[in-house]
Formats: C-alpha cells, structure tokens, sequence
C-alpha cells in the first residue's frame, strides 16, 4: 500500500449508526513523498542522540524515573486529568480529596508503564501484555467498571451524549479480535522493510482506529509508541516520551489521528508525528544536559561544604533524584537517622538552595527539590 493511496477503512451500517472499520496494515508500504524522508532522517539522528545518553549517563535510571512521572501526567491530562507534576510527587493521604481520583489514574499510569517495560524482557508486544497493562492503567480509578484487562465486549463511541450523535464510533466488538492481531502481526512482521518510526506511527494511528478497550485507548496507545521503540532496540532506555508534545499540541494531534480516517490522509499524521520525535528528542537531551549541570553543581559544589556529613548528604539527594518531594520523616527514613538528625539536614539543604518549604506552615512540612523538579515541569512548554 502507498501512503499517498491510504484507504482508512468502510462504514457499515448497524442499527441506527454507522461503525467504522479500519483497513488492516499488515502490509508492505511505500511512499514518494520526499518531506516523509527528510523528516524520518531528522527524527531517526536526534532519536540516536538522544539514546546516547542512555549509555553516557552515570546512574541513568534514577532520572527515568521522572520522565515516567512527566509522561503519565501529561498523558493523562490530555485525558481529562487536572493533577500536576508537583502533586502527583506527593503521598496520596498529601493530595486534596477532590485531586485523588486523577492523582491515582496517573499513578496507574506509573505502574502501567514500569510493569509493561520490565514485561518486556520476557514477552513480546502482544495481546497479553497490552491487556495486562490496560488492568493495570484501569485498577481501582474510573474505568474498573470497563472490563479492565480485556478488549471491549460492547460497541464504544468517542464524543456525543448518545451513539446517535457520535463523533467516531469504532468498529464493532466482534471485529476487535481480528483487527488487533493484524496491529500484532504487523509490528513483528520482519519481512517488511518498513523504517521502526514510519511503522509504529501507523501503528499508532491504528490502535487508536480500532479503540480495542472501553476506556484508556489514549493512554495506552501512547505507552505503545515507548515499548516499541524499547522492545526493538531503538531505544536502551524508556526516554522518549511524546505526550508533552502532544498536549501541547492537542487539538492538531487529534486532528491529525481524524483526518487520517475521514481524509484518507495517513502523510499528515505521519509528518506530525516524525516532528513529534524530532522536538520531543531535542527536548530530551536538552533537559539531560541540564540534570547533568545541576548534578554537578550540587553534588561537587554545594554538598561538598558539608563535610563530615557529605556521604549522608550524597545518599539523600540520590533519593531525592527519584522523588523530590519529602518531609522529615521520609529523610528519617532514607537515611535511617533520627527526627532531630533529619531535620539537620534539611535545614543543611534548605540553606545549600537545594530544598524549598512548599506548604508554609511549623507542621507537617514538605520540602521541593524544586530546581530538579522545575526541569520536568517546564520541559516542552
């Protein structure tokens, strides 16, 4: 199939609406439009560049640790979800009851993610793991009435109060089956030469085209794009995270996704999303570079004036790469010290301008490494 020819799919008719059927894709693909090229060879060198640092980062994985959190937010809030990176870094009993239903979906999110990634070790992209990691994603928060774990067994429909006045209706259940094998057989199929970024692009339109589960389709087809590029080795590490771009481009993301189907225009997405990894790869190893400096600042420059307490010092502000939102107790327990030993030392980072008091009050006080956090916060704005 050439994608200046891109057929999306039939509508059929059911009883009083029309699904639509997305056109399968396992399939050779051919294009001649030159812009595709030049774009994939932009996306491909900064994508390379931007793994790079996977093996040039000393303990890299205490920063992934982040960027998972930065993903599943922003994913989530294109969802629908109002929580910020800053409370989504805080315990739930820290969040505002009306914030902790969206503060547990994103949490989900965390988990979806870190369970599909080490899953991958020892199985495949697959069914099996899509629906183990959509259970995860829809445990206990608003969808675990919408068979968490398992393709839709129902019509679904995207906007409008009714089917009747639907902006999509996907195809119907009995064809999800057969579509997602296709999706499955596609990704895995090594006799198509077909470059990793153009494939999981249409694989992700796909997905999205099918809507195989009740709820969390968006979260869980942007996770794909990450195992994928994961699972095939283009990625060492799961570092390239495309929802901020995404939401920050929300409306033309979601225009693009539909004028793929109602347009036949499968170039334009593809294009969107190449520039996706473009920017998003750029903006990767610029916040690297800037973790990179701050580490060196704080832990040759600042920590160093402590002393004899430097090696305690050096063990928390690790803790605090992974989750840099703590009160006195937790930094009682990293260092496993005593109240009144916890709280030398954040009264050491508070003067170093390490941590910042967030809450204002003498009791239960919560401190920010605010300069670490505020990379993730303002990355891609």
């Amino acid at each position: 199939m050439t994608l200046e020819n891109f057929k999306a799919g039939t509508y059929t008719q059911q009883y009083q609406y029309k699904s639509f059927t997305p056109t399968k894709i396992n399939t050779e693909w051919t294009w001649s439009d030159t812009m595709v090229n030049s774009l994939l060879a932009e996306a491909n060198l900064k994508l390379g560049e931007l793994n790079a640092f996977s093996s040039h980062v000393p303990d890299i994985d205490i920063f992934i640790r982040m960027h998972v959190v930065k993903e599943a937010t922003t994913s989530s809030r294109i969802e629908g979800t109002r929580t910020e990176m800053e409370e989504v870094v805080m315990k739930k009993a820290d969040v505002g009851v009306e914030k902790r239903d969206d503060w547990q979906e994103v949490q989900n999110y965390i988990r979806a993610m870190n369970h599909a990634i080490k899953r991958l070790k020892d199985v495949p992209i697959s069914t099996r793991l899509l629906n183990e990691t959509h259970q995860i994603l829809m445990s206990g928060v608003r969808g675990k009435a919408k068979l968490p774990g398992e393709y839709r067994k129902s019509q679904s429909w995207i906007g409008g109060a009714t089917i009747k006045d639907a902006v999509f209706i996907p195809p119907q259940h009995t064809e999800v089956s057969g579509l997602m094998s296709d999706l499955e057989n596609f990704l895995h199929n090594d006799k198509i030469q077909l470059p990793d970024l153009i494939r999981i692009a249409i694989a992700h339109y796909q997905f999205e085209a099918i809507h195989p589960f009740l709820d969390g389709n968006g979260r869980l087809g942007r996770l794909l794009i990450t195992l994928y590029l994961v699972s095939n080795n283009i990625l060492s590490k799961p570092i390239l995270y495309l929802s901020s771009y995404f939401e920050k481009h929300k409306s033309v993301y979601y225009d693009n996704l539909t004028r793929a189907r109602t347009a036949n225009d499968l170039l334009q997405w593809i294009r969107f999303f190449l520039v996706a990894v473009t920017e998003t790869s750029k903006q990767g190893i610029a916040t690297f570079k800037s973790i990179l400096a701050l580490r060196e600042d704080i832990e040759s420059h600042r920590l160093i004036t402590l002393g004899s307490k430097f090696p305690r010092a050096q063990q928390l502000i690790t803790h605090l790469y992974k989750s840099p939102r703590v009160t006195a107790a937790d930094v009682g327990v990293m260092l496993n010290v005593t109240p009144a030993t916890a709280n030398v030392f954040i009264r050491d980072f508070v003067k170093l301008g390490v941590l910042k008091e967030t809450t204002g009050g003498k009791r239960n006080r919560m401190f920010t490494f605010h300069e670490y956090l505020t990379l993730f916060v303002d990355a891609g704005k």
